[in-house]
């Protein structure tokens, strides 16, 4: 019996795995000419649908619009009894069918096409009403469902879903779409948190640790028991970074150096070229870099490679960045 069932959910993965191919197969230049209108219009994206195709429609808006694209979902059905407003002349609509006959958009094509905008159909069928009544249509046409009666969406909705995503890829793509500009549309919960930057969780202006390359080490030990980070940034008189000395430095120190180690200068105890970040890399990044070096902490350098910041591990677990 269990094997039976692997066996139907495998087949289900074969089929709807098939069916992507084959769509991916007939991408032509109408893919190309779709990125091109939506790059080349004056206001936001409409997306609606109906049913199954509407549910995914509405995960389509959502993912164009968190990769740089405003996109709003409007439902094929209250779209006809005054959601429609929201559509402006500069607008562009994208409207999913698979028949291409859904009958609330085949309502909604005159009025789309009285305000003058530009419609692009994702459907199965393109000699549909919809995908002759569209300016340009994209196929999903496929060889069956997945579902044994050939009735539930399963293949064909996967194929739109799939599509949706190889638009908004591509958008992003010839947006030059980068990570910053997807970190201020996550502002929020896991993601947001895993985007922050250094700059906004590290130690910075009195905050920081700093000592003199030519600082006694009880000057320095001095200095790292107020500022409490576990180490201090070595500078010389320009104040670019030299080194530094860590809670680890110091123990090793003590152990070879018992009778005079505190009139040791800052710079015969320092650890020579540390490893430091830009303010401007995400946290994560720091994280990184902290567990393959195994330390606990990171100097922020700027370009003239003066310490402008200290960012911990326990500051970056704390903001729960993972």
């Amino acid at each position: 019996m269990n094997n039976k069932i692997l066996e139907d959910a495998k087949k289900v993965f074969d089929i709807e795995i098939s069916a992507l191919k084959g769509v991916a197969s007939s991408l032509d230049e109408n893919f190309v000419k779709v990125i091109s209108a939506i790059e080349a219009r004056e206001g936001k994206v409409i997306v609606t649908g109906l049913g199954k195709s509407g549910a995914v429609g509405r995960k389509i808006a959502a993912t164009l619009s968190s990769t740089g694209t405003p996109t709003v979902f409007i439902h094929a059905a209250e779209g006809l009894h005054g959601d429609l407003g929201i559509i402006d002349k500069k607008d562009i609509v994208i409207a999913i069918s698979y028949s291409g006959e859904t009958n609330e958009l085949s309502l909604l094509i005159p009025a789309i096409k009285r305000l003058g905008v530009k419609l692009i159909a994702i459907t199965g069928k393109l000699d549909s009403t919809l995908g002759r009544a569209a300016d340009i249509s994209l196929s999903v046409n496929i060889d069956k469902e997945a579902c044994p009666l050939g009735l539930a969406p399963t293949s064909s909705t996967t194929a739109i879903l799939v599509m949706g995503d190889a638009l908004a890829v591509a958008l992003y793509r010839a947006k030059n779409f980068t990570a910053e500009d997807f970190a201020l549309r996550h502002p929020g919960g896991a993601l947001g948190r895993s985007l922050k930057k250094v700059s906004e969780l590290m130690h910075k202006g009195e905050e920081i640790p700093v000592s003199n390359e030519d600082d006694s080490m009880s000057d320095v030990i001095i200095e790292m028991t107020k500022k409490k980070l576990g180490m201090t940034c070595i500078v010389n008189s320009k104040g670019k970074l030299k080194g530094i000395v860590t809670d680890g430095d110091l123990r090793r120190l003590m152990q070879k150096r018992q009778n005079n180690a505190l009139e040791l200068k800052a710079s015969e105890v320092m650890t020579k070229s540390p490893r430091t970040i830009n303010e401007t890399e995400f946290a994560v990044k720091a994280l990184t870099v902290m567990e393959e070096n195994k330390i606990t902490s990171l100097v922020v350098a700027d370009k003239m490679q003066r310490p402008v910041g200290v960012i911990h591990i326990h500051d970056i677990l704390r903001s729960k960045v993972v």
